[in-house]
């Protein structure tokens, strides 16, 4: 009953004065009629509080977004679906979504007969021009009289996620020096050390064929071995992002780091698309859930995409180096980079020897804070042993992809495998 006199809307305790006044009135001046009104404007408030107070509701909401996963500037539609399992019936429904601002203004519905067994689904658009990890909800509830004298607010706790991705342009396929990086066909897995006996030979088990029996092998070792078959190999590609504050200019998504995070996005499904199995590497090291070997041949980019669509700034002023030390050398290295610190010539040295093929894409970050364009970054990576091109503000990605198959090829290092196109 006192949530229910707490409830009362403007209307409602303009009601209940109303009728207050009517009755002392009606006894200072001595008019019955008068008093008449008063009992009735005071009889209607307390009835409806006391009705809705009793009300024994239930509203259960389903909500659903579709798709969870979207690029910025592409739509994604949230369904709700409410059901009233209560045994009173309620009057009307005021509904209000909390929605982020990012993703456009809360959507506000209004329902009328709602009854036992009321079931009714509404949907709205949301989208956003900005990256990064957003909750839809929780959703509150107003009941109302049909008369608008008392209304009473719930709230629902449940909220959906939903991730917009940074946005993705497509790339042609380059050729790329360096070792052999592939396309992600499947070769025999090449082994750095012993002989192909020690390799190739694995013990003998109950279901194995006998054919496979490696006579040599199982006379030298006293136990039965057979052949390993072939293990499919896939090319692996390192993605590294440079998420440092001190290596971006610019703010929101006017920022050099925005476009230096949807460069690594299209990059990451060209090369995805491309077979490679590819993990995300930031300033901070490598992003947890991205790395190469949770990515199958079902060419999902869906974790990498959800990780750049997370990433932050950081105030870290060098490079995170431990993931160098992990795995063997080799493999495709793509990175993106903002400004070049003279400390950092070290780490790029480093990065560029780990891999069999070291490009870059390196922003002109002076261009985002209003200085004139240079291009000293992309000099200093290539005297590294990089291949790098330089992307400004007003540059097509695309067209600067296309660039690195006419760049240098100073970071090959001479060596005699064949090229990749990717």
């Amino acid at each position: 009953m006192k949530e229910a006199l707490a409830g009362l809307t403007v209307r409602g305790r303009a009601f209940l004065t109303a009728g207050v006044t009517a009755i002392v009135c009606s006894i200072i001046l001595d008019q019955p009629t008068l008093a008449r009104v008063g009992v009735l404007l005071l009889a209607l408030t307390l009835l409806t509080v006391g009705v809705l107070a009793r009300n024994r509701y239930r509203l259960t909401l389903i909500r659903t977004v579709t798709p969870q996963l979207v690029a910025a500037g592409q739509p994604a539609r949230v369904a709700l679906t409410l059901a009233n399992d209560g045994l009173a019936p309620n009057g009307v429904l005021l509904l209000e979504d909390q929605v982020p601002y990012v993703l456009g203004t809360r959507p506000r519905f209004v329902l009328e007969g709602i009854s036992h067994g009321w079931r009714h689904s509404v949907s709205y658009q949301v989208r956003s021009d900005v990256r990064g990890r957003f909750e839809i909800g929780p959703m509150s509830v107003r009941v109302s009289d049909p008369f608008g004298l008392v209304e009473l607010g719930r709230t629902f706790r449940t909220t959906v996620p939903l991730t917009v991705t940074p946005r993705t342009v497509p790339l042609a396929n380059i050729p790329l020096g360096g070792a052999w990086t592939g396309s992600g066909d499947n070769r025999p897995r090449s082994f750095a050390t012993g002989s192909a006996e020690d390799v190739t030979v694995r013990e003998y088990r109950q279901g194995d064929d006998l054919r496979r029996v490696h006579w040599r092998s199982s006379a030298k070792l006293g136990e039965l071995m057979v052949r390993r078959e072939e293990q499919p190999w896939q090319s692996r590609a390192t993605l590294f992002l440079d998420n440092r504050i001190i290596a971006h200019r610019g703010q929101g998504i006017a920022s050099s780091l925005e476009a230096a995070v949807s460069a690594a996005a299209s990059i990451a499904v060209h090369l995805t698309h491309r077979g490679f199995a590819v993990r995300l590497v930031t300033a901070t090291g490598e992003e947890p859930g991205s790395a190469w070997h949770l990515r199958g041949a079902d060419l999902n980019t869906g974790p990498l995409l959800e990780s750049l669509a997370v990433v932050q700034a950081v105030q870290q002023t060098r490079l995170e180096t431990s993931w160098l030390g992990e795995g063997a050398h080799g493999g495709l290295t793509v990175a993106v980079f903002g400004s070049v610190e003279p400390s950092d010539l070290q780490v790029l040295r480093r990065m560029q020897n780990h891999a069999a093929s070291a490009v870059a894409i390196s922003l002109d970050v002076d261009a985002w804070g209003g200085a004139p364009p240079a291009d000293g970054a992309t000099r200093i990576l290539g005297q590294q042993g990089w291949r790098a091109v330089t992307l400004r503000p007003r540059d097509r990605l695309e067209a600067v992809w296309q660039e690195l198959a006419h760049t240098s090829g100073a970071s090959s290092r001479g060596t005699t495998a064949r090229e990749a196109t990717v």
